[in-house]
């Protein structure tokens, strides 16, 4: 007959195999230091061996005075002392000092790791993630990790050192009371590991939880203006505090239960230490062992216990690190989703053709978004793309970008099927010039180099000039070496999109898209970009998204989309004599902009 298995036991069980795995695969970062780990418990040795001699001695010392013998031999004694703390010193020290370098050489390599593995993934992974809560793994999980190798595995490595250098001190001096001090150590070990059972999960839980917190924190930093603009601080205040209330009530049960083994081990050692005077004190009035035997097992126990402390005091970090880590994990082990194939070549140099034959694509299985979608681009043409929100306009430009890999059809570049190609190499050869323009912190010049590390000065400047940027970037304190703060911060919208158009000239592309790049400007920094924008087009094939459609009346070709599908392609011109979908499209937003002008709709 089958018992039938408890789900929380299971569960138990679960937590505490991922628990072992993770805190093996942490030490992984540490044991790539072979060298230093080794010398590091080397010394930890000398270590624990010269605080199991300390209690011998003062045992020694306690025979010596007891049963009157020489000061010489008390003299010998008190140097012998001496001599144990210089090495003790000197080890722990050295010990402590290579363990902090190996711990922070493995926390850079860790973090190094993350990153880097970040950049391999697909822009679909960060589309599902929110900004807040990847901070959350970037920063406050590798702190906690930080504290497992920076205190945690020091304390756990020497502690049991520690405790397995005495042990074999104590069996030689006395195995009988070597046992009685064992008695007390079960005890602890057998708390410790129901404690682990029981906060293991907990800690789990806090990391989730606070990985929401920061994210929350993160959203609504972010979206700070438009909460005092609808006058919402209260109920964002509200809804942290509620959250933030959340996180501090699960940690501190974490905590609780994780701290209740220091309670717990003080009294084990209290019980053992009593054990020891009673036995010990019956011993030595039998004549079986000496005082000063005794006085070398009540150090040698104490002693212990320290060791045992602090592998107690260590355990909620630890418990927490591995909480942190498995998250950590998470995404050094997520896949991208976008792979170049194995014998992947570079993409040759492109002239501009661009082919879309029976393309369908869905960001999630069962959603189709484009469906046997097909067009053919010449080099130089401009291509307009217009539709409804949510039509699909975005997705074609993701696509051919190869953000995202097509469900069925093929999307060619110059006759090469851009997944038979590394993804770098073309879109080395493309440039994005985006509604939202975004600059990094770091002089204009830097951020014009974004696009091709190897630019000139001298193509930094046309590049500049063309897009109408030169005249406000001298006009700057320190010119092109002008710092920019975070995304710009302290420029106009209109400058910041001008040097987004500078930065796409500088990386020399053959082909290139715009998603609006005036939509957010006045009309004289308008007429600037617009103008930017034909020095960019110049010779290239172009994408044009369009939310205005008078931004593509003078597209070669424009792609009327609606519900993934191209409904209509054709001029501005050849489309209004159609009076279709587009016409439909243009006269709604000119009788939008009429009505604004006259107050008539």
């Amino acid at each position: 007959m089958n018992k039938t298995s408890n789900p929380d036991q299971e569960k138990t069980a679960q937590g505490l195999d991922t628990m072992k795995k993770t805190v093996k695969r942490l030490l992984s970062y540490l044991t790539k230091y072979r060298f230093r780990l080794s010398a590091a418990l080397i010394l930890m040795l000398g270590f624990s061996l010269a605080m199991g001699i300390l209690p011998t001695l003062m045992g020694t010392a306690t025979d010596i005075i007891t049963e009157n013998q020489s000061i010489p031999d008390l003299q010998h004694v008190f140097f012998l002392f001496i001599l144990d703390a210089v090495a003790l010193f000197v080890c722990g020290h050295f010990a402590q000092r290579l363990l902090s370098d190996i711990s922070q050489d493995a926390l850079y390599d860790l973090r190094n790791e993350l990153f880097t593995h970040l950049q391999t993934l697909s822009l679909g992974f960060f589309d599902r993630q929110p900004i807040g809560e990847l901070m959350s793994r970037i920063s406050n999980d590798t702190d906690v990790i930080d504290q497992f190798f920076s205190n945690g595995i020091q304390q756990v490595l020497q502690s049991l050192t520690t405790i397995i250098v005495l042990t074999v001190v104590m069996l030689i001096i006395n195995p009988f009371l070597a046992l009685l001090v064992y008695l007390a150590v079960f005890g602890i070990v057998a708390i410790s590991s129901t404690i682990a059972r029981i906060s293991g999960p907990a800690f789990d839980h806090m990391q989730e939880q606070l990985g929401e917190l920061n994210g929350f924190a993160e959203e609504h930093l972010a979206g700070q203006k438009v909460t005092i603009a609808y006058q919402q601080e209260e109920s964002v205040l509200n809804s942290f505090s509620s959250l933030s209330k959340h996180v501090a009530r699960i940690g501190g049960k974490a905590e609780f239960v994780a701290l209740t083994s220091m309670p717990a081990a003080t009294i084990m050692a209290n019980l053992q230490m009593i054990l020891l005077l009673v036995v010990g004190g019956a011993m030595i009035i039998h004549g079986n062992i000496k005082l000063g035997e005794l006085v070398a097992f009540l150090g040698l126990s104490s002693s212990i216990s320290s060791p045992l402390s602090q592998i107690f005091s260590s355990y909620a970090v630890i418990m927490n690190a591995t909480a942190g880590a498995n998250r950590v994990f998470q995404i050094l082990d997520e896949k991208p989703a976008v792979a170049d194939k194995p014998g992947s070549g570079q993409m040759p140099a492109i002239t501009g053709e661009v082919k879309f034959d029976d393309v369908t694509f869905a960001y999630v299985p069962g959603r189709t978004i484009l469906k046997d979608n097909s067009f053919h681009a010449t080099p130089g043409q401009i291509f307009g793309l217009c539709g409804p929100t949510g039509a699909g306009k975005s997705t074609i430009i993701n696509i051919l970008t190869r953000y995202y890999d097509i469900i069925s059809g093929t999307i060619s570049v110059d006759d090469t099927s851009i997944d038979t190609v590394k993804q770098d190499s073309l879109r080395s050869q493309i440039a994005q010039v985006l509604q939202e323009p975004f600059l990094f912190s770091g002089t204009i010049r830097e951020n014009l180099r974004y696009a091709r590390e190897g630019a000139t000065d001298e193509e930094c400047i046309a590049a500049a000039k063309q897009a109408g940027a030169y005249e406000f970037i001298m006009a700057q304190p320190e010119g092109f070496d002008t710092f920019l703060m975070d995304g710009g911060a302290n420029l106009s919208q209109g400058q910041r999109q001008m040097l987004t158009i500078a930065r796409a000239m500088v990386a020399h592309p053959r082909l290139l898209i715009l998603d609006e790049a005036t939509s957010n400007v006045d009309t004289r920094t308008e007429k600037i970009i617009q103008n930017g924008l034909l020095h960019l087009q110049e010779g290239k094939t172009s994408f044009i998204i369009a939310h205005r459609l008078s931004t593509i009346r003078h597209a070669d070709c424009i792609l009327v989309i609606n519900q993934g599908e191209i409904v209509e392609r054709g001029t501005h011109d050849e489309l209004m004599e159609k009076k279709g979908f587009y016409y439909n499209l243009f006269m709604s937003q000119f009788r939008g902009k009429l009505s604004a002008v006259t107050g008539v709709a």
